[in-house]
């Protein structure tokens, strides 16, 4: 398993535009939500409770994320318990899957425009494991704006700058 200063310095290296970043602190969690929500329309009785997939993946997801670094974990966890709370009350009302589409195309376009100011394609059209990474990201941007974890900044920007200067290279070279 890459290291949280590997997965997150190859996800910066294509997030360097601060209006990119602004537009994923809108899309990315407009995705999420709407993947719990669709997701969480796939449920199976358990006991006497009904388990949808979004619980299912709540948990492992979290587990990936702790094992990646405890202390973002534990804002991503502040982060999910809302989401998956909010997606199970819709869950039961008339339409969940047809919100869940509009929101997860609206959250879409919001990403693609940002990808438009950096002038990169996304980071996980090269490796899919990109996608779980990007809640990761995000909350440890939000906490490197509140001068947290400033260890960690200080090792993934200069990798993600070389990752860039690499992918940039590789480019023009074609």
């Amino acid at each position: 398993m890459k290291s949280a200063v590997e997965q997150l310095s190859t996800y910066k290296s294509v997030h360097l535009n601060p209006n990119n970043i602004r537009t994923h602190f809108v899309g990315v969690p407009m995705i999420i939500w709407s993947a719990f929500l669709m997701l969480g329309t796939l449920r199976s009785a358990w006991q006497d409770y009904q388990v949808s997939v979004a619980m299912v993946l709540t948990l492992v997801v979290l587990a990936y994320y702790t094992m990646l670094h405890v202390r973002l974990a534990i804002g991503l966890v502040l982060f999910i318990i809302p989401v998956l709370y909010t997606t199970e009350m819709v869950v039961h009302t008339e339409h969940p899957m047809l919100i869940a589409l509009a929101v997860f195309v609206i959250g879409w376009v919001i990403q693609f425009v940002g990808h438009q100011y950096e002038k990169a394609k996304p980071a996980f059209m090269d490796d899919l494991n990109q996608l779980l990474i990007g809640p990761f990201f995000l909350m440890a941007e939000l906490y490197f704006m509140f001068g947290w974890e400033k260890e960690l900044a200080a090792e993934i920007k200069p990798l993600a700058r070389d990752k860039r200067r690499a992918l940039e290279a590789k480019l023009r070279g074609k």
